[in-house]
């Protein structure tokens, strides 16, 4: 009596769908950080850099303004040109910077995601669990479907960083 009420409780777990909160695995997880921390430090960097040229380029704009009086109408449209096409320019390349960044944070996660998926299928099997669904889609559910902490503890075993190049 009392197998037949363990099993029938085991086969009742099993048949429960669990959850799992992927924002917090590409969040907190070992790999997941330090591709974070290392975009953050690429766009700052390229934020810096960029920052940079436009200071020069306003003060640029201050010189061609300052030298209008001085130099002949010719000279001063000539200049003014090459100022926009330099803003031109430094417009084109945050965009691409922006866009750069963006990719490899989408390329990290997908790799990540990829990475996660043998090792939740693994974790279903061993747990017979047959359903796994992502926190953000549920409404309400019990803290103890929650597997989340199990499976990051499996993926920084198994991967300590994703490439972002």
């Amino acid at each position: 009596m009392i197998a037949t009420i363990f099993f029938i409780a085991t086969n009742l777990s099993a048949q429960t769908p669990h959850y799992i909160d992927f924002q917090k695995i590409l969040n907190e997880s070992t790999a997941g950080k330090k591709a974070q921390n290392e975009l953050k430090n690429r766009l700052s960097q390229t934020i810096k850099k960029l920052d940079k040229t436009q200071k020069d380029l306003q003060n640029q704009e201050k010189q061609i303004i300052q030298q209008k009086k001085l130099i002949s109408a010719e000279e001063y449209k000539k200049k003014v040109d090459e100022l926009r096409k330099k803003v031109t320019e430094l417009q084109k390349n945050r965009s691409n910077a922006l866009g750069k960044i963006s990719k490899q944070r989408a390329k990290a996660k997908n790799e990540l995601l990829k990475n996660l998926e043998p090792i939740i299928q693994e974790y279903m099997q061993e747990k017979q669990i047959r359903m796994v669904l992502n926190k953000k889609d549920l409404i309400q559910a019990d803290n103890k479907l929650d597997i989340t902490k199990d499976i990051m503890v499996l993926l920084n075993e198994k991967i300590k960083s994703v490439k972002l190049d």
